[in-house]
């Protein structure tokens, strides 16, 4: 099944696809990969999740937030190649979590986005992972997401 049909079943719609903030390129391809920018929690240019876990954000909230980076990260690539299902497989995600100096559970808020991937491309969304706290995300968002992925 087609991965946007997955998302549909779901009652998922992709967010528009996202400008990038800066001198970047939202995602680059080499050969046989695409190696995504980091993607905000953001509904068009709107951040949507602000704040840090442990403080003004709740993990099930940041796990929400996560889960609309992976819609951006859709729609970056739905916008670059017109269809999703040029999508092989995600090799990597490094996730980045704004927290309080007391919140040590950042892999928890990511899994919002390692099991959405799951559940949307089933075993080519198991991806290697690093999770990484911060002090503080651009537009104090609560989270952001990279992706490498491998292309068909």
């Amino acid at each position: 099944m087609k991965i946007e049909e997955i998302l549909k079943q779901m009652s998922l719609e992709l967010p528009p696809v996202p400008s990038p903030a800066g001198a970047y390129v939202s995602v680059a391809e080499a050969e046989r990969f695409a190696f995504m920018s980091g993607l905000l929690p953001r509904n068009g240019d709107q951040i949507v999740y602000r704040g840090r876990v442990g403080a003004e954000v709740t993990v099930s909230q940041a796990q929400e937030a996560a889960r609309l980076c992976v819609l951006n990260a859709f729609s970056v690539l739905r916008g670059q190649w017109g269809d999703l299902d040029r999508l092989k497989r995600i090799v990597r995600m490094t996730g980045y979590v704004q927290t309080h100096s007391s919140f040590f559970d950042i892999p928890q808020v990511l899994n919002g986005a390692s099991n959405f991937l799951k559940e949307v491309l089933g075993e080519k969304g198991i991806h290697a992972r690093t999770a990484v706290g911060v002090s503080s995300l651009p537009g104090n968002a609560v989270c952001e997401i990279e992706l490498t992925v491998e292309v068909r």
